[in-house]
This record gives structure tokens, C-alpha cells and sequence, in this order.
């Protein structure tokens, strides 16, 4: 089959294992070129196959030598459909991983379940011992609990419809968008999905199994974002989950304080993700942000964000965090320069000048390398045996 990109709002329903592989490489590529520091060695990451996470691993496994067991929930090809990116990510991370000498396995299944909490720590004990990195980098739609209940995730505000300027991804135009106010089960199923709560079920589960080394780091990443963002975001209900994923560190912090277990949040720059990409009104803003930061030399993708994290803002000697112990890897997007310069920009874009105030082909470009497509030295003519 000739793999094509098809494209449907803000996703992209098929992806390409050639050009999946070629993102791997890139990002591995990087990080060798950084040299290696002292870290983590032996790294347990949930959600580990695309975006932050698959960046994460990558980072602590050639930035650290670190052995990793990642967490993914990704389908495999079938005779008529490829495989998801996630999927294929994992498969090539392996494959450079396993050839370079590193211990790299992953398993393949809902990281809510507890099947799967069971199958990670058998895993360990049979192959680690015990860890010392958990990264908590999940990013689901909806989750089911032990007791069958299923909770799905919402992208709504929490104070008030607001409407705002936001990108039609469909035609690139500049539209106006609403955003509706959630009612409460909504917002308290946004929690249950995307907050706290399973990070914390997670870290139980591995400390009562003896399986988290003593001093371990667990990290869960979050984002904050302008003021322009607040209504959708920061005080929407993704920032309401977001808020109780912070909360959850405290309570990490606190009741796992006699193991030594250290818990922290990371405020992430703004990227093209699967998930970002739904919300209305971020994607203008990241294209006008990415212009911007491009301007002035500082733009990051995921990799340089998790190789600055690893690198510059968290070892175990000395941890760089704000007053609420949070590290912040947003330090450049949220830079007064930075934000005036897009706050000037976003009063100014429309569908006229919007090449000139947004950064529209990097946007597009960094959605579509996330499936594997628009990497120039892929042949996407070959014809790919799928199964």
C-alpha cells in the first residue's frame, strides 16, 4: 500500500512507519549530539510513544543510558489500515535502542487497568529489580476505572462561553470560535481522566510491590500557558485536571515521604500535539508563539524541551523549581519579550496576514511529522507491505 496522509480537522488518520522511523532517528540523533550526563538509570514511562513522552524516552535513554519500560496503548496495522504512530515510534525506538545496546521493552495496553499496573511490575522485578524515574506523560481521551465506570475527558471552559480568534486547521483561515461552559459531571470527569488520580494509584501500586528504588523521582507534565489561553485552558477544564495533577504531587510528596520518593510537576512549552491540536483558539496561538520564538532563535520541539529538562532543570543533587515546587520548562515561551511580541501579533492576524504574524507551515510541518509524513528524505512512493 502507498501511505498517504488523511487528514480530518486537528487529526490525522493514518501514519507512516518509514517516516515514524525517521522522526526516532531525528530525535535520537540530537540527543547523541548533546553528550551524555549523569541520571536516571533504569526509567519506567507511561505514555511513552508520542510526543513528551516518547521524547522523554529517548532523552534519559541516550542523554543518561538509561534501561526504560514504557507504557503505550497503540494499534497495530491491519490488512487494510497501518498502524498507528504511537505504534510505529515504538517499534523504531526499540529497534535503534535494542542495536545501540540498551535494554528498551514495552508494554502494549490500557495503563488505567490494573492487568496492566500488574504486567509492569512483574516486568520489573523480573527485568530491572526496581526503578528509579517514573514519568507519567498519559494523554487519553477517556478512561475506565476498576469498577467499569468510564469517564471521557472534555475541552470546555468552566467560567462562561468565550469566543475568541482561533485557526480553522481545515483552510487556514482565521475564524472565530466558541468555546461552551461544562457543566460540573463534566469537569469532574475531565479530573478523573486527565488529573491525578491514576499517577498516584501508579505509585502505589509500584512502591507496595517494592519495585521504586529508594530517593525514586516520579514526574507528571503539565502546561499553564498566557492569559489569552485561561478560559480554554489554565482555568478550563484541562486546567482544572491539570490543577489536580499538581495537587497530586503534594499528596506523592507527602505520603511517600519515608521511601524518599520525590514527585514534580514540569510546565512543558506549547507544542503540536494530538491533544493540543483539538483545542479551539491554541493552535492559532502556538503558530503565532512558534513565529515568534523562531524570531528570536529560542523555538523548541519536544526533544529539546526533554534534553533541557534532563539536562539543565531536574538531577537528583539539585532540582530546579519554582515556589511550588514546580520545574519550569515554559521559562522561554512565558519570557515578557515573548508574550508581548505575540500579544501584539494576535490583536494584528487575520486571514489576509496571517503568514505574516503566524508560522502556519511549522505548525502544519510538526502535525505531520507527528504520523510520519513531510520528512524530505523519505520515499513516500514506496510501497509498503503493512502486516
Amino acid at each position: 500500500m502507498i501511505i498517504e496522509p488523511k487528514v480530518r480537522g486537528f487529526i490525522c488518520t493514518t501514519a507512516h512507519p518509514d517516516g515514524c522511523m525517521e522522526n526516532v532517528k531525528r530525535q535520537i540523533e540530537y540527543t547523541k549530539n548533546k553528550g551524555k550526563v549523569n541520571g536516571a538509570k533504569k526509567v519506567l514511562i507511561i505514555g511513552s510513544s508520542t510526543g513528551y513522552g516518547l521524547a522523554s524516552r529517548i532523552a534519559v535513554t541516550y542523554g543518561e543510558g538509561a534501561s526504560t519500560l514504557g507504557v503505550m496503548f497503540e494499534k497495530e496495522a491491519t490488512e487494510r489500515k497501518p498502524a498507528s504512530a504511537g505504534w510505529y515510534n515504538t517499534v523504531a525506538f526499540e529497534k535503534f535502542a535494542k542495536g545501540d545496546g540498551y535494554y528498551a521493552k514495552s508494554i502494549n495496553g490500557d495503563a488505567f487497568s490494573k492487568e496492566v499496573k500488574d504486567k509492569v511490575i512483574e516486568t520489573i522485578k523480573n527485568d530491572l529489580g526496581k526503578v528509579d524515574m517514573v514519568i507519567y506523560s498519559l494523554a487519553a481521551p477517556k478512561r475506565k476505572t476498576e469498577d467499569g465506570t468510564i469517564y471521557n475527558s472534555t475541552l470546555k471552559t468552566t467560567e462562561g462561553n468565550f469566543t475568541n480568534k482561533s485557526l480553522d486547521l481545515r483552510n487556514n483561515i482565521v475564524v472565530e470560535a466558541t468555546i461552551p461552559m461544562a457543566n460540573e459531571k463534566e469537569i469532574h470527569d475531565t479530573i478523573k481522566v486527565m488529573g491525578g488520580e491514576d499517577w498516584k494509584q501508579w505509585i502505589k501500586c509500584l512502591a507496595d510491590a517494592d519495585v521504586l528504588e529508594d530517593g525514586a523521582i516520579t514526574m507528571a507534565y503539565s502546561y499553564i500557558g498566557p492569559e489569552l489561553t485561561y478560559p480554554v485552558y489554565y482555568n478550563g477544564t484541562i486546567g482544572m485536571a491539570k490543577k489536580d495533577l499538581y495537587n497530586t504531587s503534594v499528596d506523592i510528596n507527602n505520603e511517600f515521604h519515608d521511601k524518599g520518593i520525590k514527585a514534580y510537576i514540569s510546565i512543558n512549552k506549547a507544542i503540536v500535539t494530538q491533544a493540543s491540536s483539538a483545542i479551539p483558539i491554541v493552535p492559532l496561538y502556538m503558530s503565532i508563539l512558534y513565529k515568534v520564538m523562531k524570531e528570536k532563535n529560542i523555538h523548541e520541539g519536544s526533544i529539546e524541551q526533554m534534553n533541557r529538562l534532563f539536562r539543565e532543570k531536574l538531577n537528583k543533587g539539585n532540582v530546579i523549581v519554582d515556589e511550588k515546587n514546580r520545574i519550569r520548562l515554559d521559562d522561554y515561551e512565558m519570557r515578557k519579550d515573548v508574550q508581548e511580541q505575540v500579544m501584539e501579533y494576535w490583536e494584528k492576524v487575520n486571514s489576509e496576514n496571517i503568514n505574516n504574524f503566524a508560522d502556519i507551515d511549522g505548525y502544519w510541518n510538526d502535525f505531520y511529522n507527528m504520523f510520519g509524513f513531510k520528512f524530505d528524505n523519505v520515499d513516500y512512493s514506496r510501497d509498503i507491505n503493512l502486516v
